[in-house]
């Protein structure tokens, strides 16, 4: 019996840190505008929620046109009241396809990064 208890133990222990790792890394949970959407060329701005609070030193958002040109205002912001929020300005956009690349550095300091386009009409 105590070898069993041990046993349950020890996968309980490797579940738990299998969970810890799987919730170590910020990923997306909304993006405005969306993945594959179409928007009006007055679009201000990239906005992308997280799972996760971001280490806004190290987290970013790029935002380029067909030609690869930035077409961002400034810097991407961590909104500080909730650090799961981060959005970048956009200068007057035409129509084209536009190109988002995001990296995310969790406050733990797990990075992940993902890109994905919209349509200005």
């Amino acid at each position: 019996m105590k070898l069993h208890t041990t046993t349950r133990g020890a996968v309980a222990a490797i579940l738990i840190a299998a969970c810890q790792l799987a919730h170590a890394h910020a990923y997306p949970t909304h993006q405005a505008p969306g993945a594959g959407s179409t928007v009006p060329a007055s679009q201000k701005e990239v906005a992308i929620d997280f799972d996760d609070g971001l280490e806004p030193a190290f987290s970013s958002i790029t935002v380029t046109d067909a030609k690869g040109s930035a077409v961002t205002s400034g810097k991407a912001v961590v909104d500080p009241s909730n650090k799961k929020h981060m959005s970048v300005g956009l200068n007057p956009l035409t129509p084209g396809v536009y190109t988002v690349k995001w990296v995310a550095v969790a406050d733990d300091g797990h990075r992940t990064q993902g890109h994905y386009t919209f349509t200005v009409k």
